[in-house]
């Protein structure tokens, strides 16, 4: 997890398009600029770090669901509900499913725990538009390898 960077997710463990679930799997930095500020002498990951990871997981998972034809762009966020801290080094354990994909849009609920233990969940909305209209789709692509979405995808099918 680089936050400083947004790249929240460390690896994509597992995509299920029957179920439509993906599960992936971060850990938090120990050291990073962010804890600079948030806050000194106690640091803590911004939910709104938390809520991306969430919206960057179901980005995945609209991916998969997609084979990659449209790109997922977070519009909202309802009932987000932070329900603990996350400090530095706690592995968290990502998971989405994905509610409703098509006409431009999909719904996906997600959640995060940490060591078994409720971190946040939230139902998240997003935008997806062709990658003929946003020219994303190569660096999205390359993302997605490192992240291990195209290995899930191969083990899933």
């Amino acid at each position: 997890m680089l936050l400083e960077y947004f790249q929240m997710i460390d690896r994509v463990e597992t995509v299920d398009r029957g179920t439509r679930t993906l599960k992936a799997r971060s850990v938090v930095p120990s050291k990073s600029p962010v804890f600079e500020g948030h806050f000194p002498g106690m640091p803590l990951v911004p939910g709104v770090l938390l809520i991306e990871t969430m919206a960057q997981a179901s980005g995945f998972l609209v991916l998969a669901a997609t084979e990659f034809a449209a790109m997922p762009f977070l519009m909202s966020v309802d009932g987000a509900k932070m329900r603990s801290f996350v400090e530095p080094d706690a592995v968290l354990d990502i998971e989405a499913f994905l509610e409703h994909e098509g006409s431009g849009y999909a719904v996906t609920k997600a959640k995060i725990t940490s060591a078994g233990k409720k971190i946040c969940d939230a139902q998240l909305k997003l935008r997806t538009m062709p990658f003929s209209e946003v020219p994303l789709a190569d660096i999205v692509r390359k993302r997605a390898e490192e992240v291990g979405l195209m290995n899930a995808l191969r083990a899933g099918a």
